[in-house]
Parts: C-alpha cells; structure tokens; sequence
C-alpha cells in the first residue's frame, strides 16, 4: 500500500509541476487560493451546491480528508465493528490532525478539517445501531430532506453504500506517506482486535453523547500535544497516553498481521515530532511566513 501511495504522489507531483503547481497533501489550505473553488461537474454535486449554498462555493469549507475502509461481510457486521471502535476514534482523529492554519491564519486548532467538515449535515460520531435500525434511519434522514441521499452520511464511522468495507473518516490527509501507514495499521489492527467481540455478540460500550462530542471536540483542538479526553473514563489525561492505549487495545490484531514493530516504530517516530500539526506550526515559527509551511509541506508530500 506504501509503495502505491507513492507512485500516486510521485505522478500526481509531476503532473501538478507541469501545471506550475506544488502537491501538498493537508486538511485544510494554508494560503488562500487565487479564486473560489468551482463546483464538481455532476447534477448530484449541483443539487448539494443549490441546498447548502452557505457551505459551498466560498474559500472556507476547502477540506481534504483521509478515508479508510476496512473489508466486512455485510452492512451488518460494518455496523458491530463501528459500534465497538466509536471510543477509539477520537485518538485516531488526534494522531491524524494536520491543519492547524486555514486561509492565511492560525485558527488555534490541530485539526481545523474536522471543524470546517462538521458544518455539513450528516457529520458526527455514527449512532449505536444494527443493520434494521441503521436502514430505518438512513430512510428517514433522506425522505425527511435532512440529507440529499445515503452517501451523505458522513459519520466518522459508516458502512459504504458502494463497496463492502467500513469506512473511518475522521482523519485529516498528511504529507508524511508514514503517518497514513501508521493509520491504516492501526484501523485494520483494532478492526481485527475487536471482531471476536463482535463475533461473540459483547454489546459495545455506551458512551455519553456529550462525553463523546467532547472527545473529539478535544482532538481536533489538541492533536497529539497536551490533553485528550478519554469518552469512557470521562477523565483528562495527556493525549499521547491515550494514543498507548490505542495502540495496545490494537495489539493482538496488530500481530496478527505482522504489524506490531512497524506500527511502534512508527508511532515513536510520530511522538517525537508531535503530529502534522505541530510540524506544520515549527515551519511557520522559524520567518512566521505561510509560504515556508506550504514548502515545508510540499517537500514532505514529495519525499514519499
């Protein structure tokens, strides 16, 4: 997977470079663009423009974010492995935060991605649900015209209406090819950790809504540096200890597809720097020009 996200980078870069541009993979753009984005070409993108035109079309609300599916059975067992990975989400969405600056400012967040991206309808933690409950809402969110259709519910953990995976959307696009492994590694290492609690029918934690919301509210503002908030403890404690946790919840899945020294290593690698976020504010504070960020990521985007 490593060798082919590079190949696509490598021909993306040079495409781009016969363009007179940089690649740069981040969640957010760092410069404003010389003009508004245009719209997809499609009458379903259309559509959306014309219901949440406050959302579209402006120079905010420009995200870019990392999904990651995970092979399943079925709607059903997407859901169980869901239900049973929601506590887990916020501490992936901190180690994955990479947009600290949005259109020429510092916005005061690791992950303004996630705060720009919540604004859409549909954008949140999943619900605790089976397959008949999970039909029986997804029907009324889209015949009650709160979203268009099925492919906009945008949890950060849903069954994908066009593949049989489980899709993990909480994470931002990273420059560093190595932070996107470790993430992947991670989601199919606590995937593979939690299906003989799916398999054996243990009933998932039920976690607050609000200690939850608040969890990845932390995330998103934190990354990796200072506190996190755990959603089943519902204590403060550093982000990086949450992270540890992660990673060995993670374990037995980890080895069982010979991943656990590549992930340590990985993550150790990740600790010391501080996360994309950090990274990206230590490129800004040497001239405190948003140029050296959008180099710094272009450099790291082409290194893959």
């Amino acid at each position: 997977m490593r060798s082919e996200l590079a190949l696509l980078r490598r021909v993306m870069a040079e495409a781009a470079a016969g363009e007179g541009c940089l690649l740069v993979a981040t969640g957010t753009p760092a410069v404003p663009p010389g003009r508004p984005p245009t719209v997809t070409p499609g009458e379903r993108y259309e559509r959306m423009a014309a219901r949440w035109s406050s959302l579209v079309g402006g120079y905010d609300g420009m995200v870019c974010g990392c999904h990651i599916h995970v092979g399943v059975t079925g709607h059903a067992q997407a859901l169980a492995l869901a239900n049973h990975m929601r506590p887990w989400l916020p501490t992936l969405q901190a180690i994955a935060a990479n947009s600290p600056f949005s259109l020429g400012r510092d916005t005061g967040w690791a992950s303004h991605r996630s705060v720009e991206w919540a604004r859409w309808p549909g954008v949140g933690p999943a619900p605790l649900l089976d397959e008949v409950g999970y039909e029986r809402l997804a029907g009324h969110l889209v015949r009650s015209g709160t979203l268009l259709d099925r492919r906009m519910i945008y949890w950060h953990a849903r069954p994908s209406e066009h593949v049989p995976t489980l899709e993990i959307r909480v994470c931002d696009v990273n420059a560093d090819l190595d932070v996107v492994v470790l993430l992947t590694a991670l989601v199919r290492g606590l995937a593979t950790a939690l299906l003989p609690d799916v398999d054996n029918g243990r009933p998932p934690l039920a976690l607050p809504d609000g200690c939850l919301h608040a969890a990845h509210a932390h995330a998103a503002h934190r990354g990796l540096i200072g506190e996190g908030l755990d959603p089943v403890r519902g204590e403060h404690v550093p982000a990086v200890l949450l992270a540890e946790r992660l990673l060995e919840r993670a374990a037995p899945g980890l080895a069982a597809t010979g991943d656990l020294d590549l992930v340590a290593e990985l993550f150790d690698r990740l600790r010391r720097s501080g996360g994309g976020a950090a990274r990206q504010r230590a490129a800004h504070v040497r001239r405190g020009r948003l140029t050296d960020v959008v180099g710094e990521l272009a450099r790291t985007t082409a290194a893959a």
